[in-house]
């Protein structure tokens, strides 16, 4: 098994294939996990920080390794040109402590009954949609008193 401490910088000359390691948003969110990739190289991750979709974990004489996250059902719902309604849209969704993503012009939330009740309740449009799901930094659960 090859242990992973971090990831490695892309190298521009590197004309190797990439094989990808698959793993869901919740396991890379992990600093401590184990995978194996599509060419069946198995891999442990003894990380400081977690990493994301895209990163490279490893480079050997015949490939280089790539983390793929896996897709994920979640719902989308557009901006619009009002800049108060996507702010206060934003808000709300922000205030179920439910992690958002700003993608091209879009909304982007995990497919969540409590949202999907939210948006037909305030007749937000929404579409369901299957997608790599890479929320705000920012927007990542944690826990704190409303008291």
């Amino acid at each position: 098994m090859i242990v992973v401490t971090d990831h490695i910088h892309p190298d521009s000359q590197c004309r190797l294939p990439a094989v990808g390691i698959a793993a869901s948003r919740e396991t890379l969110a992990k600093k401590r996990w184990r995978a194996t990739a599509a060419d069946h190289v198995e891999f442990g991750f003894d990380l400081e920080h977690p990493l994301a979709h895209g990163d490279l974990v490893h480079r050997s004489e015949s490939a280089v390794y790539r983390l793929e996250q896996l897709p994920e059902p979640v719902l989308e719902t557009p901006l619009g040109g009002d800049p108060a309604q996507a702010a206060l849209l934003a808000w709300r969704v922000g205030n179920l402590h439910f992690p958002v993503e700003l993608a091209g012009g879009f909304l982007r939330v995990a497919d969540d009954p409590a949202l999907r009740r939210m948006f037909e309740r305030e007749d937000v449009p929404f579409r369901g949609a299957v997608a790599i799901f890479q929320p705000v930094a920012a927007a990542t659960p944690h826990s704190h008193s409303h008291g």
